[in-house]
């Protein structure tokens, strides 16, 4: 296999700087370039192939099996310069046997070797692309191993419901000692029902990482750019006193208690013969009632006239002092908007509560294969030993699905697309 290498924190001038070299030669390139090899750590000089000296950089090498990727690896830590950089990437670059990394490629290495298994690989995309608090625990727990942690167990209750099973079809033709129903049924209803409960906590999940949308809904005029702007911190919607001044969907993207929120301004909804206004109306009643909240602002008095859902918060625009009895807000004073916000926090919470380790769309698919498969056989269990091997088979295909949330069958054709979301240097 090839030694690759690049540059592994982010270009241009920092603190420091690490270039990453993975492969047989890693240590051999090291020797080229710093004269030895440290054993662990040690500070070298990094020279040139005339032997000018580059920099004084802290090497760090891991042996093989004992590194990210498996391989053997060496990490030149050098002093954040791109002209520092740039010299250590050409001196590799004229090293025979070594190349540039590919996108992911030593992630991809890690996975190939065993190091990680590709539930952890997504994790770890995830966890470099987290921006609020609930997107890094959420990715954490998957790149440590939580949803590899349950495939292990779900594995092998399942082989051994199947080994229960294929018993019976060996002992077809004579007494089996032991009924082996209860214990196979126990199995397969424990493995379905937990992977049930993790399928359907995979929009959650999904929202957690990609940020739950809270929309504004109302007339036009009633307060809803106004409370935008309040919200964002900044002019983010135009405001004025001409009705249907808002005719697309304006977005603002924010951290509200740890979790990635995206708060859309919508087009006043009313009736109106202005074609472009329409179809800004018509696009505001769609995004609604995608959205995981609707704050449905409404003068004092006025009547609801829409439905959005169980999750809309009804809430009276224009209230500049707190009123008991009543869930108003003032963009304009600020009044009401923390318990507006604590409101929205608190459901958004009560939502993400029911996030499990499945974070994709790929998991749910794989998820559900498995349940469905697992619902054949619980159904079969009563027919009797001539359909222990149908039994036996549906197991086997609940196995699979379980074994492809954590790449060991079925999912080459994902892995390019997976690891081309990965910045050089991982």
């Amino acid at each position: 296999m090839d030694t690759i290498y690049a540059l592994a924190t982010a270009p241009g001038k920092a603190g420091v700087s690490v270039v990453r070299v993975s492969g047989p030669s890693a240590f051999g390139a090291c020797k080229l370039l710093c004269g030895s090899v440290p054993n662990g750590r040690g500070l070298r000089p990094v020279r040139d192939r005339a032997g000018e000296l580059i920099d004084e950089a802290l090497i760090l090498t891991f042996d093989q099996g004992r590194s990210f990727t498996g391989e053997e690896v060496v990490e030149f830590q050098l002093h954040g310069s791109p002209a520092i950089t740039a010299a250590v990437l050409a001196e590799l670059s004229h090293i025979q046997g070594l190349r540039p990394a590919e996108a992911g490629e030593f992630t991809r290495r890690a996975l190939e070797n065993g190091r990680l298994d590709l539930a952890q690989v997504e994790g770890l995309a995830d966890l470099i692309d987290a921006e609020t608090e609930a997107q890094r625990k959420q990715a954490l727990r998957v790149f440590q191993g939580a949803l590899g942690d349950k495939v292990i167990k779900w594995r092998e209750n399942l082989i051994r419901a199947a080994a229960l099973i294929e018993a019976t079809i060996d002992f077809a033709d004579e007494e089996v000692p032991v009924d082996v129903t209860p214990e196979v049924s126990e199995l397969l209803a424990g493995v379905q029902s937990e992977m049930m409960a993790e399928a359907e906590g995979v929009r959650i999940a999904e929202r957690v990482r990609e940020g739950f949308e809270v929309a504004i809904v109302g007339a036009p005029n009633v307060g809803k750019s106004t409370l935008l702007n309040r919200l964002a911190g900044r002019d983010a919607a135009i405001t004025s006193d001409i009705a249907g001044t808002t005719r697309d969907v304006i977005e603002v993207r924010m951290d509200l208690g740890g979790l990635p929120v995206t708060v859309l301004d919508t087009a006043g909804i009313r009736e109106t013969d202005d074609v472009v206004e329409g179809l800004g109306i018509e696009l505001a009643r769609k995004r609604a009632e995608a959205a995981d909240i609707v704050i449905y602002m409404l003068e004092m008095g006025e009547e609801p006239s829409q439905q959005f859902g169980s999750d809309t918060i009804i809430v009276r625009s224009k209230v500049d002092e707190p009123q008991e009895g009543i869930f108003g807000v003032s963009g304009k004073t600020g009044a009401g908007i923390d318990m507006l916000i604590a409101h929205i926090e608190t459901d958004l919470r009560n939502k993400s509560a029911r996030v499990g380790v499945a974070m994709r769309e790929r998991h749910r698919i794989a998820l559900l294969q498995g349940c469905d498969a697992l619902h054949t056989a619980i159904g079969m269990m009563d027919s009797g030993i001539g359909m222990s091997d149908i039994i036996a088979e549906e197991i086997r295909t609940a196995v699979r699905a379980t074994e492809s949330l954590t790449g060991r069958v079925d999912v080459e054709d994902l892995l390019d697309v997976i690891f081309s979301s990965f910045c050089i240097g991982k």
